[in-house]
């Protein structure tokens, strides 16, 4: 099947009971048992549930890989990798992750003898510098949340393997209709399914998703064993967001490619930063390596932070909201919303100012969010 068909229809036949063409929620905590040592395949949610096997299946048929798990948020989901690693183990991470895997690595597991080196990504030298006898996982996110920087996974494919390091990769902002990381050599590919897979804000959730067997059943024994799983209510509607990703995914990187160049004209803006921009540093990365340019964009306005709360407090149709990702257009403040936890001499260190903003292109009309953008920077 071509990607559009299988976000349709790959994993989902009719239900054989009914003939409903959408598969059923099966909302049980527990399932009954046919006899002592007898089972259906199925006996309590925290371990299995035949609705969030759907969505696991489904997710992972369509980033072209063999084994899904879901967890209950993104964050749960990459705390469950890093239980891959054990003290000693040495991290090599992108400098520009989001605020709570910062706050997770730099704050929790740090504490169980995990060390992290961080670097600009973008740079594949630096990478390779990092990387020691002890180095267990390189660890990218690209694009980065939320200075957009575009790795090259080949490049860190090859470096990872030089060292004998897993690979993986925060696919989030891409997502499988535009970028599959498996296909560039990645071992680990992680989304987080709150944002554009599932693309309505009516959900939170995560994914992991591998073709090695060994890191998939350590992945199903931590989700079994924690118990951070979604509930079948949520993998259902999850599961109606992917069916529509593609065209989705085509509408935000459209959307956003006209809403960029109309930022990086506009005179109260300092700079823009989007991978389908001929000035972002990593344009010719990102045309190679993705398809299409999905619907992130960050930017800093001249005049810094008054600047950039006139304009936060005067958009209408942009909303102020932490999330990204979904039909709505919705606009952040980095600084204090999702990278608070980031203390502010790395944030500046990183690139991360006061001022920047992060925007997440909807599927509205474009004229509409171009208009409301025209009307608030008049106020800035």
């Amino acid at each position: 099947m071509k990607f559009d068909t299988r976000c349709v229809r790959a994993t989902i036949d009719p239900d054989p009971s009914t003939g409903a063409i959408v598969p059923p929620i099966f909302q049980s905590a527990t399932f009954v048992l046919p006899g002592v040592g007898e089972s259906l395949g199925y006996d309590y949610t925290r371990s299995s549930n035949p609705t969030r096997f759907q969505l696991e299946k489904m997710i992972a048929a369509i980033e072209g890989l063999e084994y899904g798990v879901a967890y209950a948020s993104g964050m749960s989901a990459v705390d469950a990798i890093f239980k891959l690693m054990k003290p000693g183990d040495h991290v090599v991470s992108s400098d520009d992750i989001y605020g709570g895997v910062s706050r997770l690595f730099n704050q929790i597991l740090v504490n169980y003898g995990i060390e992290f080196t961080y670097v600009d990504s973008s740079y594949p030298e630096q990478v390779e510098a990092a990387m020691r006898p002890e180095t267990k996982m390189l660890w990218i996110e690209t694009p980065t949340n939320p200075l957009l920087k575009v790795t090259d996974l080949k490049a860190m494919s090859k470096i990872a393997k030089a060292h004998n390091a897993l690979f993986g990769v925060d696919s989030t902002f891409a997502t499988p209709a535009l970028l599959r990381p498996a296909e560039w050599g990645a071992d680990i590919v992680m989304h987080s399914t709150t944002k554009y897979i599932s693309g309505h804000n009516q959900i939170i959730g995560g994914i992991v998703m591998t073709d090695n067997e060994d890191i998939h059943e350590h992945l199903r024994f931590i989700q079994r064993a924690v118990g951070a799983v979604p509930s079948p209510f949520d993998c259902w509607l999850t599961m109606l967001g992917v069916r529509t990703l593609s065209l989705r995914m085509q509408r935000h990187s459209d959307n956003a490619m006209k809403v960029a160049t109309y930022l990086e004209a506009h005179p109260k803006i300092a700079r823009v930063a989007y991978p389908g921009l001929e000035s972002h540093i990593r344009h010719d990365v990102a045309k190679r390596q993705i398809d299409g340019f999905s619907g992130m964009i960050s930017f800093e306005l001249k005049g810094g932070i008054p600047a950039g709360v006139a304009l936060l407090n005067n958009v209408k149709l942009c909303a102020l909201a932490e999330s990204l990702g979904a039909v709505e257009t919705m606009i952040t403040h980095p600084a204090s919303m999702t990278h608070a936890a980031v203390p502010k001499e790395e944030r500046e260190a990183r690139g991360l100012t006061d001022g920047l903003a992060r925007l997440s292109v909807g599927i509205e009309d474009v004229n509409d969010i171009l208009e409301d953008l025209e009307s608030a920077l008049t106020k800035v």
